[in-house]
C-alpha cells in the first residue's frame, strides 16, 4: 500500500497525518502504524492521525499511539488535526470536529496558533502528593524541583507500570513552578512509552492540578514544555473545571509518500 502523508507538530509533539476522506486507509494495521511512527525505519512520530468525514461536524479525527493502538484524546494531536484540515481547505478560521471523547470546537490563526476547546473535567483526585485526573486521557501529576535533571524514562515508566496503572496505563507529568502563573512540565506518555516534547492533555492536567493544589490562583496558565509554550485557560465551578482551552503553536513539517508492505 502506498500512502501519501503530511507531518505536523504541536510544540514538538509530532504526528503523521493522513487524509482518509476517501476511506483509502480503513484497513491500516497496528504493525503498519508502528512502522510509520518508527524514528529509524519509518517517518517518525508520536502518533498517527487520520482525518475522516463526519456527518455531524467538519471532520472526524482518528488517533493512534506510536504503538499502533487506538488512543484516548490527544490535545496537541487535535490542534494539529485542525491545522491539517485547514491546509486541506476543509475548514476556515473556526471549526468543530469529532474525536474519541466527543465534539470539540477550535479556532485557527494564520500564524499556526490553534486554540482548542477541551471537555469539562469534574474529578481531580489526590494520590499521596500527586493528582490523578482525566483530561481526555488519564494523567498523573506530581510537583518536583529541578525537573530538567530527571531521568524521565526511568521515573515515568516506574509510575506508569506501577500496580495501580500497569494494566490500563497512565501518562506521567512532573511539574515545576517558575512563576505564579507559569510552570515547566515534562511528560512520559503511555503508548509512546517514553518522554514526548509536549503533551496537550498533560499540559491541561498539569494546569488544573496546580490550581487544584493551590500553587496558583490564576485561571490562565502558561505551561513550558520541552518543545514549546502552551497556554491553558479555564473556569472553576462547583462541579469542577469548565470552559477549558488549550492553545499553542502548530507547524507543518514535510510531506511525502511511503510504501507499506
Amino acid at each position: 500500500m502506498r500512502l501519501t502523508f503530511e507531518k505536523f507538530h504541536g510544540a514538538g509533539n509530532d504526528f503523521v497525518m493522513l487524509d482518509d476522506r476517501a476511506g483509502d486507509y480503513q484497513n491500516i494495521t497496528a504493525a503498519q502504524i508502528q512502522l510509520l511512527c518508527d524514528r529509524h525505519m519509518g517517518i517518525g512520530a508520536d502518533g498517527l492521525i487520520l482525518i475522516r468525514l463526519n456527518a455531524d461536524s467538519d471532520f472526524n479525527m482518528v488517533y493512534y499511539n506510536a504503538d499502533g493502538q487506538p488512543s484516548s484524546m490527544c490535545g496537541n494531536g487535535g490542534r494539529c488535526a485542525v491545522a491539517f484540515a485547514h491546509k486541506l481547505r476543509m475548514v476556515d478560521q473556526h471549526t468543530q470536529f469529532m474525536a474519541v471523547d466527543g465534539l470539540h470546537h477550535a479556532s485557527y490563526r494564520t500564524d499556526g496558533q490553534v486554540r482548542l476547546a477541551m471537555q469539562d473535567v469534574a474529578g481531580l483526585d489526590r494520590m499521596g502528593e500527586a493528582v490523578v485526573t482525566n483530561t481526555g486521557s488519564p494523567h498523573y501529576v506530581l510537583v518536583k524541583t529541578e525537573i530538567d535533571r530527571l531521568d524521565m524514562y526511568r521515573e515515568g515508566s516506574s509510575i506508569r507500570y506501577s500496580p495501580p496503572f500497569k494494566q490500563e496505563g497512565i501518562n506521567v507529568n512532573f511539574m515545576e513552578q517558575i512563576a505564579s502563573d507559569r510552570f515547566k512540565i515534562r511528560t512520559y506518555e503511555r503508548g509512546v512509552e517514553n518522554e514526548t516534547l509536549a503533551c496537550g492533555t498533560g499540559a491541561v492536567a498539569g494546569a488544573l492540578a496546580m490550581h487544584f493544589l493551590g500553587y496558583t490562583t490564576h485561571n490562565k496558565i502558561a505551561i513550558q514544555a520541552l518543545g514549546g509554550l502552551l497556554s491553558i485557560d479555564f473556569k472553576k465551578k462547583a462541579s469542577g473545571y469548565t470552559d477549558i482551552y488549550l492553545s499553542g503553536p502548530t507547524q507543518y513539517v514535510f510531506s511525502g509518500s511511503i510504501v507499506l508492505l
